[in-house]
């Protein structure tokens, strides 16, 4: 057997895109935030996770490049050698302060910083207690755990009771850690913090909560989901990442400092990663900055949120309700999915369409999101065309 063999049989994205309607590793030829340009035309974008319209603000470009002119483009090192910069520092302190924990700890991605966290604090004999719908990052750093032999138990997704089942069959002094989204990704749904949280004080477990579509969307001016239902002294460790809210590139977690310390000395996935880059790190900073001088964009962002979660319900879509930046549509088919998206597209409206094995048979959606400078009449579109795409496949009348 060829090592390759799975390569050359895999054909289904190559019969995707000789139906054309293959929707993945579009090319942006320039971003105005909610407007880009996409193969010469101008396409309002209803698919980012730019969640404040901050990839474009002239503010946060600037700072960019006034980090590159000091800093160079690179680090060229780990944080635990050479690639730790004074930028480094002062984000990380700007972001605790935020946050309302006493130390953060910076990542090269988001992705990464679940590798770093999971495997590096739980060890032999200790738990790990995951929703099932986790972000991938969060999968990933699983499967490292247990590949070290660590016992990694999942509950069904946002549900307490089975949370408790599962709790149940594990010896209540064990340690654990009990991690969940804040925002779950595809769906929007924000976790139930409260009951999570009972739960895990009354089973030896620490919580470690993704707030990646949770930081600017949700919580006291864009604080998160800890912040949202007033539990930030009880939520024992935030992650999240940068190429959201923050409009840049890298990842962080957020708790107490002694704790933070452990994960800087022991993380293979920090002490072996390029630290992030400067412009990377004054682009967060940049977007930090503006985000809490500038709270009114959070409601803003929910506000065109909401205008479109009602405009689609209203003309009788399946739409997973919510109260973040996301609007997922569910259509349950690949063929229809992938047909919808064409025709949205050929309007001048991008979203994003998630088939198996993204989300499960029969929950194919078109997963759209928000900013807070898209304008009414852009949103106004968005379901107006959903509308006169829908009536052409006859899914609404």
């Amino acid at each position: 057997m060829d090592l390759f063999k799975k390569c050359y049989d895999f054909t289904r994205a190559d019969d995707v895109k000789s139906l054309g309607v293959y929707p993945y590793f579009r090319a942006i030829e320039e971003n105005e935030g909610p407007v880009v340009l996409m193969q010469g035309r101008k396409v309002i974008m209803a698919g980012s996770n730019n969640y404040l319209g901050l990839t474009a603000d002239p503010r946060v470009k600037e700072a960019a490049k006034k980090a590159i002119e000091k800093y160079g483009t690179g680090c060229s090192g780990s944080r635990y050698l050479t690639g730790t910069l004074d930028l480094h520092i002062e984000l990380e302190e700007k972001l605790a302060k935020f946050l309302g924990k006493e130390a953060v700890l910076l990542f090269s991605t988001g992705f990464q910083t679940a590798q770093g966290i999971i495997p590096t604090l739980v060890q032999r004999g200790e738990y790990i207690i995951s929703d099932k719908d986790n972000h991938a990052c969060i999968v990933a750093g699983n499967l490292i755990a247990r590949g070290a032999n660590i016992d990694l138990l999942r509950y069904r997704h946002n549900n307490m009771d089975d949370l408790e089942r599962v709790l149940s069959k594990i010896p209540k002094e064990a340690p654990k850690l009990l991690v969940s989204d804040g925002v779950f990704s595809t769906g929007g749904e924000i976790v139930d913090l409260p009951r999570l949280n009972e739960l895990a004080k009354a089973n030896n477990a620490k919580l470690l909560i993704d707030d990646a579509h949770a930081v600017g969307v949700i919580g006291k001016g864009g604080r998160g989901t800890a912040s949202e239902f007033d539990l930030v002294d009880e939520v024992d460790l935030t992650m999240g990442t940068f190429s959201k809210t923050f409009a840049s590139l890298g990842g962080f977690v957020a708790g107490d400092a002694k704790v933070v310390d452990y994960i800087k000395h022991f993380a293979p996935a920090l002490i072996f990663s390029a630290s992030p880059t400067p412009p990377s790190v004054a682009a967060a900073m940049a977007a930090l900055e503006i985000l809490e001088k500038e709270p009114e964009r959070v409601d803003k962002l929910i506000a065109n949120a909401d205008r479109v979660r009602r405009g689609l319900m209203e003309a009788g879509f399946n739409v997973i309700e919510g109260r973040t930046g996301i609007v997922p549509v569910i259509v349950g088919d690949d063929d229809i999915a992938l047909t919808m998206w064409r025709k949205l597209y050929d309007a001048d409206i991008f979203v994003n369409v998630f088939v198996p094995p993204g989300v499960p048979q029969g929950r194919q959606m078109m997963r759209t999101s928000y900013m807070a400078t898209h304008e009414n009449d852009q949103l106004d579109l968005i379901v107006d065309t959903f509308k006169k795409v829908c009536k052409e496949l006859g899914l609404i009348e």
